[in-house]
């Protein structure tokens, strides 16, 4: 099976496009070689797919026949990914959210408090 079909049937992108987009782009390597849409997967094969930010690593199982429920996933593919990774993931989440796009003018004062309360709860404590 091609590897744009294959993480399409296995549910890592919503349209084989969107799969083949990622692989031109140099996001997918199988067996440590960037791969093209059109090289074939077997069993046994390591496959490095970035996405979202996030490193997955996937080892194929078995080839599906077509298109596979979310429940059947883990049937096909062993994710082996590290959870450090999905960590890593959450810290930008929390980053993004203090952070203040240039131009949008001066912090109201809800914005200084809570930018206040911030900065006094990593320093003082909560209580103090």
């Amino acid at each position: 099976m091609r590897v744009d079909k294959f993480l399409w049937c296995v549910r890592y992108f919503k349209t084989r496009g969107l799969a083949a987009d990622a692989i031109k782009k140099g996001h997918v390597s199988v067996n440590g070689q960037v791969a093209k849409a059109s090289r074939e997967v077997y069993a046994t094969d390591k496959i490095v797919l970035r996405k979202d930010q996030i490193n997955y690593e996937l080892t194929v199982l078995d080839i599906p026949q077509s298109r596979i429920g979310a429940k059947l996933v883990d049937i096909y593919r062993k994710d082996t990914t590290p959870l450090e990774a999905f960590e890593h993931l959450e810290l930008l989440k929390l980053s993004k959210e203090h952070y203040r796009a240039k131009g949008t003018g001066r912090p109201t004062k809800k914005d200084r408090r809570d930018i206040d309360d911030y900065t006094e709860e990593g320093s003082y404590g909560e209580f103090e």
